[in-house]
């Protein structure tokens, strides 16, 4: 049986995220765009509601393509607030559409998502070595800098600890525990 973070639990979707997914560096701006977005989902809830609604999340906003989002109306956000599929809070689905729009700025200044994104890290993963589960932050300095520099240029949830999570979710950041058998494969 392979030893996993403590906070992975034995549904098997969760395992597999963990697995797979969780830690892994993500380069792509429309990945990158749909962590950001489900994190902020997330506000408030569990991870394990968001990921069970994810494939939703995807057909609903287009599969987190920034310039389709980007254009996404009144419309469409009264659409979105009867879908049982996602989370129904209006100012959560806002944000998604508004942080699409300051997503194609930050591509137009930057060249790319990834690029500013990375910038954080020094566009190398932070390597961690926690022993349990209570020794890993909810926020860090260079999550507080992102969640300032993103709030400057117009984007919402994202606080520092939602920001957090999203490093720690696209690999900008190691967090798995020493004892998880992943945080060797993640440790480069």
């Amino acid at each position: 049986m392979k030893t996993r973070c403590a906070w992975c639990s034995d549904d098997p979707l969760y395992q597999a995220y963990h697995d797979h997914e969780w830690g892994v560096p993500v380069h792509d701006d429309r990945h990158l765009f749909e962590m950001l977005s489900l994190e902020g989902a997330q506000a408030g809830l569990s991870w394990i509601t968001i990921l069970k609604k994810r494939e939703s999340y995807r057909e609903a906003f287009a599969n987190f393509t920034i310039p389709l989002v980007a254009d996404f109306d009144e419309a469409d956000i009264e659409h979105l607030m009867l879908n049982p599929g996602i989370v129904r809070n209006r100012l959560k689905i806002t944000s998604v559409i508004k942080n699409a729009r300051a997503a194609q700025l930050v591509q137009a200044e930057f060249g790319s998502l990834d690029a500013y994104l990375w910038r954080f890290v020094n566009d190398k993963p932070l390597q961690n070595a926690w022993a349990t589960l209570s020794e890993v932050p909810a926020q860090t300095p260079e999550s507080q800098a992102m969640s300032r520099d993103l709030k400057k240029r117009g984007f919402n949830f994202v606080g520092p600890t939602i920001c957090y999570a999203f490093m720690q979710a696209v690999g900008m950041v190691n967090d798995h525990t020493l004892d998880c058998f992943r945080y060797a494969e993640a440790n480069h």
